[in-house]
């Protein structure tokens, strides 16, 4: 199945694809490129919740869809930005909105890639490299901006009280989110690309979250596997967040976990670790303010 270790510039032995591939924008199902026929994802229903597909308005005029899960209930909610995988918005991502906001989260998962095309249907790795390499990170970050502008102007959202999250590719936006917008009090990122591969060419379009940490506005908790590759940039992240007087940050190293541990569609989940990964990130959130907000659906 799908072992992605590099996830700004995989390379074919990374995926052992499937052939699984229908279209549409978001994906109705896992990532073709990644489900194991071992798996048995977490599926969270959507009793109490109101589900939505909203447009967010990117700075370069392109309407990019997002999926809202929230409460249905009335009054303001915390909210979490989800930053997806190089897969895009699939069933994955859907249910982790699911889970929070079932939490009592208002949680929205912009779709970054889809300008180009949406990557969860795809099987070939080289078109979900050539859409995912589309996505610049300038580009990316104004549409993370675009979900903090929607997110500010709705009832529903507690706009004082945001947090970001992402996986693998998500991961790394999560660092450059957190470094980029002071709307942000907390954010997790599993197992994202901190620092450049060796030999990555410099490109003014291309930001890495360890020479931005001196802009690091909100506390940041990474969760990493030792057997991935990118947990090798761990020491030196840590040692430029303690030059730069970063406190609060913090960077768990899983011994038994590798890369893309919480994915419960993939051959690489850990449930244990994945599990553990996730109460830090609630507590993560909770000590800075964007904690859960109890409510009665209705």
């Amino acid at each position: 199945m799908l072992t992605l270790t590099r996830p700004e510039g995989a390379e074919p032995q990374d995926f052992h694809l499937s052939r699984r591939a229908v279209g549409g924008l978001f994906f109705a199902g896992y990532a073709a490129a990644g489900l194991s026929i071992h798996a048995e994802p977490i599926h969270t229903d959507e009793a109490d919740l109101t589900i939505e597909a909203v447009t967010l308005p990117a700075p370069d005029g392109f309407p990019l869809p997002g999926y809202l899960a929230r409460p249905k209930a009335k009054g303001r909610f915390p909210a979490v930005v989800v930053a997806s995988e190089v897969f895009g918005v699939h069933d994955y991502i859907k249910d982790v909105c699911r889970r929070l906001a079932k939490l009592g989260y208002v949680a929205i998962a912009p779709a970054f890639f889809v300008r180009v095309a949406d990557p969860a249907p795809l099987t070939d790795l080289q078109a979900v490299i050539k859409i995912v390499a589309q996505a610049s990170d300038p580009q990316v970050m104004g549409d993370v901006g675009a979900a903090l502008k929607f997110l500010a102007g709705q009832p529903f959202a507690d706009a004082g009280k945001i947090a970001v999250t992402g996986f693998c590719w998500g991961g790394g936006t999560t660092w450059l989110a957190c470094e980029s917008f002071a709307q942000f009090k907390a954010g997790v990122a599993w197992y994202g690309r901190m620092a450049p591969p060796p030999g990555a060419p410099d490109d003014p379009k291309r930001f890495w979250p360890i020479n931005l940490v001196a802009r690091l506005h909100a506390p940041v908790l990474g969760l990493y596997g030792a057997k991935d590759g990118l947990a090798a940039s761990v020491p030196a992240m840590r040692a430029a967040l303690a030059a730069a007087g970063k406190t609060g940050t913090e960077i768990i190293v899983y011994p038994d976990a590798g890369h893309g541990f919480h994915a419960d569609y993939r051959d690489s989940y850990n449930a244990a670790d994945a599990a553990d990964g996730w109460s830090r990130m609630l507590a993560h959130f909770a000590r800075y303010g964007v904690g859960p907000r109890p409510y009665k659906a209705g």
